[in-house]
């Protein structure tokens, strides 16, 4: 008999071999995905909250990701304390930019991808399989992003295996980039990267990487108005946020403080930022 037909029976679809939940829900209910959804037209003056710039980095201990605070809405800050960096599991960070309701949808669709295959396998999955999988949510994206709900993260991981840090970068349409030293996403990301070329050094420390990091953050705010510096009034900071072998940690708001007040303080001297050697 099959299971459908015993009573108190989980149907089929609970009983399959596949490790991935997303494949799961489109087996057994495919409305509930979003790639599934109808969207209307796109109305003339809509706007979403959205969030704007990450900024990622490999230094001595792994990977170090980063993201100010601030949310806009068209011309408007729509919020001030927006944490942009999620966890997805133990050693894997995603910052997003972009539609903020879809991102955090597309991260909890992650989370459960990567807890699923964990269950069901015995064992994580590999750095480039979770790139892989947001890589794939990320193209299930596509008809939303086409109605003005995009979504273009970055993924930050330890790798266990080979004991280092790695980045992915993404596209609209999924494609993904592994970096080998940073990157920057949102739409302060150009000038983000303008100061971590400038900035950055291989095996950096926990607090050189996370110095640089708010000195690219900083840049960015001055120069794109959806990017949110640090705020001493109101004691609004960057986010920041390490994975190395002892796994995800959010740098303590003191620490973060700290650095931010120095950053602030050198601007004063230098209000374009710290030189780099030309050679």
């Amino acid at each position: 008999m099959e299971a459908e037909h015993i009573p108190g029976g989980l149907p089929p679809a609970f009983l399959g071999p596949g490790s991935s939940f997303t494949g799961f829900l489109a087996s057994y209910a495919p409305d509930l995905l979003p790639a599934n959804r109808r969207y209307p037209d796109p109305v003339p003056g809509f706007d979403v909250p959205h969030g704007t710039t990450i900024v990622a980095a490999r230094y001595g201990d792994g990977a170090l990701i980063a993201g100010d605070r601030r949310i806009t809405m068209g011309n408007m800050i729509a919020n001030r304390r927006y944490e942009k960096v999620f966890q997805a599991d133990e050693f894997t960070a995603v910052g997003i930019a972009g539609s903020t309701g879809m991102a955090e949808e597309m991260v909890g669709l992650l989370r459960m991808e990567l807890a699923h295959y964990e269950k069901v396998e015995g064992v994580a999955l590999s750095v480039d399989g979770k790139a892989n999988r947001l890589a794939t949510l990320i193209r299930d994206n596509l008809p939303a992003a086409q109605q003005g709900l995009a979504v273009v993260p970055v993924l930050a991981a330890y790798d266990t295996h080979a004991d280092e840090g790695r980045i992915h970068s993404y596209f609209v349409d999924g494609m993904r980039c592994e970096e080998r030293d940073f990157a920057a996403t949102g739409s302060g990301s150009v000038f983000a990267l303008g100061a971590v070329k400038k900035l950055y050094r291989p095996g950096m420390s926990e607090t050189e990487a996370a110095t640089m990091a708010v000195q690219a953050l900083y840049d960015a705010a001055e120069d794109d108005s959806a990017t949110g510096g640090p705020d001493l009034t109101r004691r609004l900071y960057p986010q920041l946020v390490t994975l190395t072998a002892e796994g995800f940690r959010q740098l303590p708001e003191d620490t973060v403080a700290g650095i931010a007040r120095d950053v602030v303080r050198g601007r004063e001297e230098r209000p374009d930022g710290p030189n780099a050697p030309v050679l």
